[in-house]
């Protein structure tokens, strides 16, 4: 069977077709359709001669299989350090397989590939802070993705991320509708606390566009509002577009990489028509990175950077507490041990760890932030990203991945991990909830909430002054 009615090589581009896949409870139809998906031999080395350049042909040339990586990867350590978990393992035996049989690869071998891409690596890049060659088997593995979804061998889940991108341009479905409501209700659920708060939906030449992720005004609207109470507070102009609000990419995840750019797109074009002075994106590692970092090049930028220029949260939150726009209330600093959690996506791929420790340095009292062992740069993946916490097919695998951020975390003796990333909080969520350590766990927002200083002309008036 060529190509099964849910697990093909066809993306889907339909909310009917969406609709349907989402009906296969859990994959069962799919993941039997994909044991009979015929590999298309010849389009997959077409492929491979067309877009796997230089770069990643010298890598594979150059590893010495020297096993300096093995260590650097927490995979590899939580799986009684298999030798089948070494990185450069992994990448030679798949990417380097492809290329040396010149595509001529079975079923049951692009079946192991995509076990091996989406369950035995979260594309961290942490391997490439240790190799003495400098080789990044996370780029690399993104690119094995990539090959892997153009034949059909993709976890149901992100078959469904990667639609939805395609069909609502979110990862969630979440219409411009929905949005745009969600925005408005908000605004008015803070009215009695903060009077006078909105939303300004589309407002042209504001200083900032806020975007966010999917999840927020699906599940999570508390989160929205938490922003906008806090640009209110700074008192800044600010807005969000009815269009390009989504800043997540589960594309990027799933390696539909035609799906990255139309996603990026929407954002980028949200700019260009409201013409911001500056984005702000929500507490999310890989939207960071999907918009900033790898976006202007998914989308064609020559000059490699967005239309305007890009905050993370962190940045935009450290920049208002610097600046005394937003001012802590030092009764109100967090007096419990703390850690931080450094996201792969912002901290690794694009340097914002001492962003985070400036926040700590305002919200917690001196003495009660223990840092996990490594940290910053040098930290472990949450053990859930690249998309790996939403695959029900592997996780048994990622709650085993868990094992050595609950480790590290057990280590300091913390109460409350920060966490200023949805995938890391959705992880240490569920580790919680598997392992039973005794923990919390937070964004930055509603602390920072509890914590500011209110002035006056900003509270709401008691009875008697009306």
């Amino acid at each position: 069977m060529p190509e099964g009615t849910f697990c093909n090589k066809r993306p889907i581009n339909t909310e009917a077709d969406l609709k349907a896949l989402l009906a296969d409870s859990r994959g069962r139809t799919y993941y039997q359709e994909m044991k009979e998906l015929e590999v298309d031999r010849g389009a997959l080395w077409a492929t491979i001669q067309k877009s796997c350049r230089s770069r990643f042909r010298t890598w594979l040339s150059i590893c010495a299989r020297c096993g300096l990586c093995a260590e650097s990867c927490f995979l590899y350590q939580v799986n009684g350090r298999d030798p089948a978990q070494v990185p450069s393992y992994k990448i030679h035996a798949t990417l380097g397989e492809m290329i040396r049989r010149k595509g001529d690869v079975d079923n049951a071998f692009m079946r192991q590939t995509m076990e091996i891409a989406w369950s035995k690596c979260t594309c961290c890049n942490r391997c490439a802070m240790y190799c003495p060659h400098g080789i990044d088997v996370g780029v690399m593995m993104g690119y094995v993705r990539g090959l892997c979804y153009s034949q059909g061998f993709v976890p149901w889940e992100l078959k469904i991320g990667s639609g939805m991108h395609r069909v609502y341009r979110a990862q969630m479905d979440v219409t411009e509708t929905d949005w745009v409501e969600t925005c408005e209700w908000m605004a008015e659920e803070q009215q009695d606390d903060w009077p006078g708060l909105t939303i300004p939906i589309d407002k042209e030449d504001a200083d900032i566009m806020y975007t966010c992720n999917a999840r927020e005004p699906k599940h999570y609207p508390e989160d929205l509002a938490e922003a906008a109470i806090l640009f209110h507070l700074a008192g800044e102009n600010w807005t969000v577009p009815s269009r390009g609000w989504e800043q997540t990419c589960l594309s990027m995840f799933a390696g539909d990489f035609e799906a990255c750019k139309l996603q990026v797109s929407e954002v980028y074009a949200a700019m260009e028509r409201l013409r911001p002075k500056r984005m702000v994106g929500t507490e999310c590692g890989h939207a960071h990175r999907c918009t900033v970092v790898e976006g202007p090049y998914w989308a064609g930028r020559r000059d490699g950077h967005p239309p305007v220029p890009c905050l993370h949260y962190v940045e935009w939150l450290a920049e208002v507490l610097r600046t005394g726009k937003i001012k802590i209330d030092p009764a109100k600093r967090l007096k419990v041990p703390v850690t931080y959690q450094d996201s792969c996506n912002y901290v690794r791929n694009h340097g914002l760890a001492e962003i985070g420790r400036e926040i700590l340095s305002y919200i917690v009292e001196p003495g009660y932030l223990i840092e996990m062992t490594p940290n910053k740069e040098h930290n472990y993946c949450c053990g859930g990203g690249g998309g790996f916490n939403g695959i029900g097919l592997y996780r048994p695998q990622r709650n085993k991945a868990l094992i050595t951020k609950r480790d590290q975390i057990k280590a300091t003796g913390a109460k409350l991990v920060i966490s200023p990333c949805h995938n890391c909080w959705d992880a240490i969520r569920d580790l919680e909830e598997e392992y039973h350590i005794g923990i919390s766990w937070t964004f930055l927002k509603p602390l920072i909430v509890k914590m500011a200083v209110v002035p006056e002309h900003l509270r709401p008036k008691e009875e008697d002054e009306e």
